[in-house]
């Protein structure tokens, strides 16, 4: 079994135990969890392709973890901490995963589908091509993070604020951005079938790959005299 330390972390418990610089699978990851009192902290450790499936890992931190490819079906991850992971391809399909918080994590072409994302944070992370499909998702916040090609139809962005989001490709189809601000970020050729944009202020959003088809959806939003002029260039009018 690993070396068990306590090790204080403000983002962990006072008395979390650290986990440092092992390689982890399932039989012996059910060992520590029930030898600890309290939660676990992960440090530079390896789940890579580790079936962790329906674990309760509630209050858990990760930090420089790998867990490429790593199962995580179904698995409580609630009050969960995680920074600098890359869990390229992991699997957290019905996880469990109210207020977690994610910071500069690879979570490229992972799958969410059914997920409880409930208050959960992603900040300054890489979800490239990840699934979020029926997520559970309120108060579910993205921050400086890259949404390219996600599948996220179907989700409510309405009334947010989206810091540097950038929704390029993505599905996003049926998406509720009423009244939603765009802090910088793109929608550059993204999917937008039956998409809701009154009241959004895109001013600041990267539109391009935008056609004239698509203006209808932005009745009632805020555009740049520039993202209108592009519009108009659709039709071959220029603006003087």
């Amino acid at each position: 079994m690993p070396e068990m330390t306590l090790f204080p972390d403000a983002a962990a418990s006072p008395a979390a135990t650290l986990i440092s610089g092992q390689t982890l699978g399932r039989e012996s990851l059910q060992a520590l969890l029930a030898a600890a009192a309290q939660p676990l902290q992960f440090e530079g450790c390896d789940f890579e392709g580790a079936d962790l499936s329906r674990l309760d890992l509630r209050g858990c931190s990760f930090r420089h973890c790998a867990l490429m490819e790593a199962s995580l079906y179904a698995a409580v991850l609630s009050n969960t901490r995680w920074q600098h992971c890359r869990a390229r391809q992991a699997d957290l399909e019905a996880a469990d995963l109210s207020d977690a918080q994610f910071l500069n994590c690879d979570l490229n072409n992972t799958t969410w589908r059914r997920a409880r994302l409930s208050s959960t944070a992603f900040t300054d992370c890489k979800l490239t091509g990840a699934s979020f499909e029926e997520v559970a998702h309120l108060g579910l916040v993205f921050a400086e993070t890259l949404l390219v090609g996600a599948d996220l139809r179907k989700m409510s962005f309405r009334k947010l604020r989206l810091n540097r989001i950038d929704f390029s490709e993505a599905d996003l189809s049926g998406c509720d951005f009423r009244d939603a601000v765009f802090e910088g970020g793109s929608l550059r050729n993204a999917q937008l079938k039956l998409a809701r944009f009154e009241g959004a202020d895109l001013r600041e959003a990267d539109l391009s790959g935008l056609k004239l088809v698509d203006a209808r959806l932005f009745r009632g939003a805020t555009i740049a005299l520039h993202q209108a002029a592009a519009l108009l260039a659709e039709l071959g009018i220029a603006v003087a």
